[in-house]
């Protein structure tokens, strides 16, 4: 059990995500924060102004009544104008002190009182003005607001910011998942692009378009990237293919060489041993190349070789395969083959094949004939080495017997095209 646990790192879309959402809040909440301390600072300016102007109401009203220390007079005039306004408790005091006159708002209920304390704790303080005549104070007026629709209108308005903030917030939100999508968006394309890349080698893969511009830079220099790599990896399949072709074929003929031939031969085997079918090995050899190739030079010689190569090629059908051995020895490979007279019958097509003059570079014609030796599986060989042996001996007995000929081997006769010379 390993003691180590894989690090799980978080996602840029989840790290910028939390980022814009802490920022989205922070910044409506302290919007909404500073909109409530505005707005009840204002309210409390405007409470206070409120009740100095009914404090002066108040003190001019009672003025005369306070001179003459008529207390139902002072008691009918404070209540005239305390009665209409935002008063909860209005004390008119005379020149010693002592109370001429009060007025206090009906008791509503716990809720009014709770409506009360709370306006007093946040919008209004108590107020006290001195009460003059002809520039002497003759008492005071102390005024205690009640502040209730005022608390209303606060709580209408905080109710307001609550809703202006969620629909800010949830503004804000959009607004930032959309950019997200923005940077986020071409980054997974571009992750997945060379993901497919590095995992699949599939470099015709292309990142999109971006709308940033940094990204979608970035994408184009990533592609014009693929773009050098699938035109190296088209290259490079190229030349592997070519070095593949060269390494399993002739350079002269074009014809598979003998590593290809046997590497066929053996997979031949193997299905004909599953299907219990025949398989045909036929080796050639030319009968006149050495004299050619002495008498007129290397490249008549090679021409020799590449006209054979061509004619015996164009005498199979299209699952057959010819391949050059060596030197002048060639190997064919007949599948599936139903019976050894159809072995016989295209080697016969093979040798009169030769029977036209090959056209040598210098203008010469030359004539040339096949040696042919025929081995079939499973009667002469059940193996590719012992199928090539056999074939090779039967091209000798042919060869012993009579030049342009096939023979068969374990066979008694050989069969001889005599060629037509001019």
């Amino acid at each position: 059990m390993s003691l180590f646990k894989p690090c799980i790192r978080p996602t840029l879309g989840s790290v910028i995500g939390r980022g814009h959402l802490i920022v989205a809040l922070v910044g409506v909440a302290m919007a909404s924060v500073s909109l409530t301390l505005l707005g009840v600072l204002a309210l409390r300016v405007y409470a206070d102004h409120n009740l100095h102007l009914i404090a002066r109401s108040i003190n001019y009203t009672v003025e005369a009544a306070v001179v003459f220390n008529d207390k139902s007079a002072a008691t009918e005039a404070l209540a005239l104008i305390a009665s209409t306004e935002e008063v909860a408790d209005a004390q008119v005091m005379d020149e010693q002190g002592e109370l001429l006159a009060r007025w206090q708002r009906p008791e509503t209920g716990w809720l009014s009182d709770l409506e009360m304390q709370i306006a007093r704790t946040i919008l209004e303080k108590p107020i006290s003005m001195p009460i003059t005549h002809q520039g002497r104070e003759i008492g005071s007026i102390l005024l205690i607001g009640h502040g209730g629709s005022l608390m209303r209108f606060l709580l209408s308005g905080l109710v307001g910011i609550v809703l202006c903030t969620a629909v800010s917030a949830w503004v804000a939100l959009y607004l930032a998942r959309r950019q997200l999508r923005g940077i986020t968006g071409p980054l997974r394309s571009l992750a997945a692009v060379a993901h497919a890349a590095r995992s699949e080698r599939a470099f015709d893969r292309r990142v999109p378009p971006a709308d940033i511009a940094e990204l979608d830079n970035l994408g184009n220099d990533f592609n014009a990237l693929l773009d050098e790599l699938e035109s190296w990896q088209t290259h490079l399949q190229s030349e592997n293919e070519t070095l593949a072709h060269q390494a399993s074929h002739d350079s002269l003929t074009g014809l598979p060489n003998r590593a290809f031939f046997e590497g066929r031969l053996m997979r031949a085997l193997r299905n004909a041993g599953k299907l219990d079918e025949g398989v045909a090995v036929l080796f050639l050899d030319s009968d006149r190349f050495k004299e050619i190739n002495d008498n007129f030079g290397h490249a008549a010689g090679d021409a020799v070789l590449i006209a054979v190569a061509t004619r015996v090629r164009a005498q199979l059908r299209e699952e057959d395969l010819v391949a050059r051995l060596g030197g002048d020895e060639f190997a064919v490979l007949l599948t599936p083959l139903h019976k050894i007279e159809d072995a016989e019958r295209i080697a016969d097509k093979i040798i009169a094949s030769m029977d036209a003059p090959i056209l040598l570079p210098g203008g010469t014609q030359v004539l040339t004939s096949l040696s042919i030796g025929i081995a079939v599986y499973p009667d002469h060989g059940l193996t590719p080495g012992a199928l090539l042996d056999a074939a090779d001996t039967a091209m000798y007995q042919a060869k012993r017997l009579s030049r342009g000929a096939h023979h068969t081997a374990g066979s008694e006769h050989s069969v001889v095209h005599l060629q037509t010379r001019s």
